[in-house]
């Protein structure tokens, strides 16, 4: 079994309360499923499970980080905050992140989960490993959740086990469709971790993202943005790991590659505007690895984000899953034939004239 698995049943339990998407309801907007609950995770995992998958991989068990964990990347004052409003029966992290009594402990969970793979991957344990966690992380910043985050899964998890394992250089890749600003924040002046996200264009947040966020001080040059247009397909996600996403890493040699999983991007997503597919996640899942064997001994590590289509999450985190473990089901995607042959998964020359932006960008990567 060289590939790790973790799942918690909490992570289903962690509450968002009832909102139009994600405003709270009130007299003028009526009540219903906050966008970020818990079906797109567990029908992913029940999907693994019908598959027979899940009894095929190594499980790997979360510990919840404690709070000293959480003070390597977060202001204490903040953890404090959560954990009291937690206590107290709920509160909100920022701006529209709601979440109820216990999802203090349930994020610590979350976080516990991330550290739980990456410790495994990096002791040799497994060759390679995905946290299915909630509370997602990527956008939670050092005193503030944003975008349904709480606490930053990967930073907390990549500070934890630098101290633990020693460990140089660390890449990060987010192919989330909202901007990875919370893990890039965390790592801006730290030529430890390369941040590399492929996102929307000014999608979430929308003053984050640009190209021209290259990272300050020590971490000059080792944060990689590639904001794409909306409509960006296959092809121009394709162009994008070959062009940029590759070489940078080739360039940088890391000791282990984490991926900030969202399913966001796929073509049926409700809040994104990207034209992925299935096998689209396949592909770079493949793509990583064969990085990953090539540059750091198959080290890779994910962790799972976002992802709002309850239907089409669970058909592309099995794609994954099918490509990280090397094992094929017999689930196939039923939307597949649909979705591939939208229009729009071509790569278009606007398109492309952003990718090779940002490619420009490779060759400024300190060595």
């Amino acid at each position: 079994m060289n590939t790790g698995w973790n799942f918690h049943e909490l992570y289903l339990w962690h509450d968002t309360g009832n909102a139009a998407a994600w405003f709270p309801p009130g007299l003028s907007i009526e009540p219903g499923e906050h966008a970020e609950n818990a079906a797109t995770k567990r029908r992913f995992k029940n999907l693994m499970d019908v598959s027979g998958l899940t009894d095929r991989l190594a499980r790997i068990d979360a510990i919840p980080v404690v709070e000293d964990d959480l003070a390597l990347f977060h202001a204490p004052d903040y953890i404090a905050r959560i954990k009291a409003q937690s206590a107290a029966g709920g509160g909100d992290a920022s701006f529209l992140s709601p979440f109820g009594r216990g999802s203090f402990e349930i994020a610590c969970l979350s976080a516990g989960g991330t550290f739980a793979v990456m410790d495994a991957v990096l002791s040799g344990g497994v060759r390679n490993a995905y946290a299915l966690v909630r509370p997602p992380g990527h956008h939670a910043e050092r005193d503030r959740g944003l975008g349904y985050c709480r606490f930053g899964n990967i930073p907390v998890a990549i500070l934890k086990a630098r101290r633990k394992h020693g460990f140089s250089r660390i890449a990060v890749v987010d192919w989330d469709v909202h901007h990875g600003n919370g893990t890039q924040s965390a790592f801006y002046e730290d030529a430890g971790v390369l941040t590399i996200s492929i996102h929307q264009d000014r999608l979430f947040p929308n003053n984050s993202g640009l190209r021209e966020e290259r990272g300050r001080d020590a971490g000059e040059g080792f944060n990689l943005n590639i904001p794409l247009p909306p409509g960006s397909g296959h092809e121009a996600y394709l162009a994008v790991f070959e062009r940029v996403v590759l070489p940078a890493l080739r360039r940088y040699q890391p000791e282990a590659i984490v991926v900030a999983s969202g399913f966001d991007a796929s073509a049926i997503d409700p809040f994104g505007r990207m034209m992925l597919h299935s096998e689209s996640y396949r592909l770079f899942t493949r793509l990583l690895m064969q990085a990953a064997d090539a540059l750091c001994g198959g080290r890779l590590v994910m962790s799972h984000e976002g992802g709002y289509s309850a239907s089409y999450v669970p058909y592309c985190g099995l794609s994954v899953m099918e490509e990280l473990s090397g094992i094929r089901t017999d689930i196939a995607d039923p939307f597949l034939p649909t979705l591939s042959n939208y229009i729009g998964k071509e790569l278009l020359p606007h398109q492309a004239a952003e990718i090779d932006k940002a490619a420009e960008l490779v060759a400024l990567i300190p060595r």
